[in-house]
């Protein structure tokens, strides 16, 4: 009898993990038909239909200002942002900086090189590449989204990518880029009120979701 009852929890127990198995198997299958959940955005940085998030990077790292004349005083200017992303599983994904276009002639007679500077990230493993840019109108401080004290949330449009050395390109497919969740990374309010304070730098703490976005098939 009491053999009898062994068998039988030892048999409900494989049932459980059977249908636990079933479950988490059948959950990433729906999640890899659906693409990336995207949480509610501001209306003016949604992406166009078409276009199907692919990838997420949780980003951590620094928004980089330096104190530059501005009008008739002073102010900080972002020269960079130097982040680095990470998936779920806290594995690294990109990085982010800025850096020149390949793709982009420099126009800009204030910045020195024949490239233009865009925001760009790398991934980590086959460092294929994208650039993107903030078009007019597509960022958003939006208090019902965005945290006090935080940067905007922004929509990015890709404005060139390179594969990797060996053909990587994880990151080619990208048409538009969505920061998004962000958390600090504001210019401080202090540090840059005169001309001797031209020059200084301040490297100010954030995080922020990433959304990578590609056409869909």
């Amino acid at each position: 009898m009491k053999n009898n009852k062994t068998k039988l929890l030892i048999a409900m127990q494989l049932c459980v993990i059977v249908l636990l198995t079933l479950f988490v198997a059948a959950s990433a299958s729906a999640q890899a038909k659906h693409g990336v959940s995207v949480p509610p955005v501001p209306e003016n940085i949604k992406v166009q239909t078409g276009f199907t998030a692919f990838l997420v990077g949780h980003g951590v790292g620094t928004q980089n200002y330096v104190c530059r004349p501005s009008g008739s005083g002073f102010a900080f200017v972002l020269f960079s942002p130097q982040a680095t992303l990470f998936r779920d599983n806290d594995k690294q994904l990109t990085t982010h900086f800025f850096s020149p276009n390949p793709f982009e002639a420099n126009t800009d007679p204030k910045v020195v090189g024949d490239r233009t500077i865009r925001a760009t990230w790398e991934d980590s493993r086959d460092t294929s590449t994208v650039w993107a840019k903030v078009n007019p109108g597509q960022s958003s401080t939006d208090p019902a989204f965005v945290a006090s004290g935080a940067v905007a949330w922004v929509l990015l449009e890709v404005v060139g990518a390179q594969e990797g050395p060996t053909g990587g390109d994880t990151l080619t497919a990208t048409k538009f880029i969505q920061r998004l969740n962000t958390s600090g990374g504001l210019a401080p309010s202090r540090g840059c009120a005169s001309l001797a304070d031209v020059g200084n730098q301040a490297f100010v703490p954030y995080t922020a979701d990433y959304f990578f976005y590609k056409r869909s098939e």
